[in-house]
């Protein structure tokens, strides 16, 4: 009787702990930020609020509600409909796709160690979720049976295409393997999902570790008056009481491989750059290089492709790997000799210089410079002072108003995530409110390198109401000093437009499904509304009206505008082949057909051999340091850009054959292009807008290349 009495207790205990707990767990939804609606302006996520374990917490809840979500519709005894199967599935799991877009990009462009510990331990149970959700085989005959029946199916156009991307995201997930391949396929993913956080972090690990400190003042000789003023900031902001400090930061690195006349230093500076996540330490990638290489292969075979590009390709206009050798195959070669041809040059410099030892790498640079300077009398520092951020910004700004009639409106009232951070409402001419955009400027530690567009809300209808897209650009520009604004290279503005043409994609979207909105297309067609954008920077109209001295405020001269077109193919072997390089070395890790037992390094020379990259140029990225690729979702994508670049030229002759700002073919290119998102193939897009098939005539005429 006394044992059955403590039993009792036990169980009583018990159960008062799972109320406790329960009540505990409400308790903490009911004031996490993320688990409730917003209450800021136009329902913007409320950063300064947000806590890691806020985080921690909606993740659980997220993945609770979805998996209810998920059960019921399973469970529903009504025979599967497109509505009940395929939209109920779309509208599932929004706690849990709301929390992961925020803290995602936080981690990218504010991290912390706090969060990146809690990176590592969410990414597996978020692998998994999904994981089990694709691979539930009484879901996924519900979505095949309406896949099997969408002839006889009333559906639109975006709904035929959820119904496709949802059927083959199933079985591309995993959802016809057998018990012990889904297994398999779940661990597989789980780990590469880890195995991506990892690399990132050693990159920008790495990156931050790096420190150049001159302290002896003839070190600096070359060096422009601005970028020396910048350097001495950096070092008094990390605490050093003397002396001038230069990082990895591309605002940094490319001024100084530019115009530091110290051979040494240089070759420290490049050398640190190119050696990042190749070090000795614990921020080596080469293990997780492999590893991902070849759980990425056994992923593809378990699906039924032989290699991973196979897998991938699937989903791209190229389809095949093939067709991006093809692609490659076709530039290269050209490229391949204006490089060389280009290297002969700098050598010829170098000599008369006074080098006596090979052009290399950390060469190349400042001796372009010598040579812009010596073929077209200008040289970056020259230009520098016509493209203040803020200048170069308010161009855009009136670029995309002559285009497409919109405006933007700073607005100091909605919260941002870091104190530097701009914040704009993205209105029609009449004032209908189209979006909100973040724009991030600068570099900082808590920063991944580089520059890209990212949503902190995708634009998309709920119950018949438009729910505005929250876009953010972000970029590492060179930062404005005491004496002086933000003043960007030419390069540096054109990554301005560039990422402002993503944004555009994103804000212009006008798409049912989030799944469908924006930027959501294939890799090789979502470069194509940036990269259009990069055409207006250089157009001498505009260049007139937003390049402007920022001390005079006059515009930018005439013999300079003619300079920059002179110059406009001018060490352009080098561009081409530095990111041709990149590309095939993208495509050689992921066309492998057996595991990789080899060395890292030795399988990188060996592709660059393959393709006779000259010694005096490395591959715009190294394996080591590859995010794009081993972090950042590009894994046998790489090739996109000069892909893209293909239908930009040809969707820019469009503008160019009428005039520049023509209303109804931006008209057009908003409507059958940037608002459509991807509600359709990306051929028919184009298609439409362009009223025929992309013709690569108009790329190789831009880049003075030749069949």
């Amino acid at each position: 009787m006394k044992k059955f009495t403590f039993v009792i207790m036990l169980l009583a205990l018990f159960f008062t702990a799972c109320r406790s707990n329960q009540k505990k767990i409400q308790s903490m939804n009911n004031t996490n930020p993320l688990v409730q609606p917003f209450q800021t302006p136009f329902q913007v996520p409320p950063f300064a609020e947000i806590t890691a374990e806020d985080y921690n917490n909606a993740f659980s809840e997220g993945i609770k509600e979805q998996n209810q979500e998920v059960s019921s519709i399973v469970n529903n005894q009504e025979p599967a409909t497109f509505a009940n199967t395929i939209e109920a599935f779309e509208f599932s799991g929004k706690l849990l796709k709301r929390t992961n877009t925020i803290f995602e990009n936080i981690l990218s462009a504010n991290t912390n160690d706090t969060l990146q510990r809690l990176a590592t331990q969410i990414a597996p149970r978020l692998s998994a979720h999904y994981d089990n959700i694709l691979m539930n085989q009484s879901l996924f005959k519900r979505i095949e049976k309406v896949y099997k029946e969408k002839e006889t199916l009333s559906l639109n156009t975006e709904q035929k295409m959820l119904l496709k991307k949802v059927y083959k995201k199933f079985v591309r997930g995993g959802a016809k393997l057998n018990e012990t391949d889904k297994e398999r396929l779940k661990e597989i993913n789980g780990k590469l999902s880890v195995l991506s956080l990892q690399f990132g972090d050693h990159v920008l690990a790495d990156n931050n570790a790096f420190e150049l400190h001159i302290t002896t003042k003839s070190d600096l000789s070359g060096l422009p008056e601005s970028v020396v003023e910048a350097a001495a900031e950096a070092a008094k902001s990390r605490g050093k009481n003397e002396g001038w400090l230069f990082t990895l930061d591309k605002p940094s690195l490319i001024p100084f491989l530019q115009f530091s006349d110290n051979r040494e230093l240089r070759k420290k500076m490049f050398l640190g750059y190119i050696m990042r996540g190749d070090n000795d330490n614990e921020n080596n990638n080469r293990s997780i290089i492999a590893k991902t290489a070849n759980l990425r292969l056994e992923k593809a075979n378990l699906l039924g492709y032989p290699t991973y590009a196979h897998y991938v390709l699937e989903e791209s206009m190229a389809k095949m790997p093939q067709h991006v050798f093809a692609l490659l195959d076709q530039i290269t070669p050209k490229a391949m000799q204006l490089a060389e041809n280009e290297a002969k040059r700098l050598q010829e410099i170098a000599s008369t210089d006074g080098q006596k030892t090979a052009l290399q790498p950390w060469d190349w640079w400042y001796y372009t410079e010598k040579l812009r300077k010596e073929k077209y009398d200008l040289n970056e520092s020259e230009l520098r002072p016509y493209f203040s951020l803020n200048d170069a910004r308010n161009g855009l700004f009136q670029v995309l108003k002559k285009l497409y009639g919109i405006q933007f409106k700073k607005n100091d009232q909605i919260p941002v995530y870091q104190k530097d951070v701009e914040a704009y409402e993205v209105q029609e001419s009449n004032g209908h409110l189209i979006g909100i955009l973040y724009m991030d400027f600068f570099p900082r530690p808590s920063k991944q390198g580089g520059a890209w567009m990212t949503s902190f809300r995708k634009q998309h209808f709920e119950g018949g109401k438009n729910i505005i897209p929250v876009i953010s650009v972000n970029f590492n520009f060179t930062k404005p000093t005491a004496s002086q604004p933000a003043l960007l290279s030419f390069d540096e503005v054109e990554t301005l437009f560039h990422e402002c043409g993503h944004a555009m994609h994103g804000l212009f979207s006008q798409c049912q499904y989030v799944s469908l909105s924006g930027t959501a297309v294939p890799r090789d067609f979502v470069e194509m509304p940036s990269q259009i954008m990069e055409n207006w920077a250089s157009e001498p109209e505009v260049l007139k009206s937003y390049a402007r001295h920022y001390k005079t405020e006059k515009p930018i001269p005439d013999n300079l505008i003619k300079k920059m077109q002179a110059s406009g193919r001018f060490n352009l072997g080098f561009t081409l082949t530095e990111y041709l390089a990149a590309s095939y070395l993208d495509m050689d890790w992921h066309t492998l057909q057996k595991p990789f037992e080899g060395e890292v390094n030795t399988f990188e020379n060996m592709s660059m051999k393959n393709i006779h990259l000259i010694s005096e140029i490395v591959p715009r990225y190294r394996s080591t340091y590859f995010n794009h690729v081993f972090s950042g979702g590009y894994a046998s994508g790489y090739y996109s850009y000069v892909w893209a670049e293909v239908l930009d030229a040809d969707a820019f002759q469009s503008f160019k054959s009428t005039s520049l700002f023509d209303k109804a073919t931006a008209k057009r290119f908003r409507e059958e292009i940037l608002s459509k998102g991807g509600t359709d193939e990306p051929e028919n897009l184009f298609r439409k807008f362009k009223g025929r098939d992309p013709n690569p005539n108009a790329y190789m005429q831009k880049k003075g290349l030749s069949y």
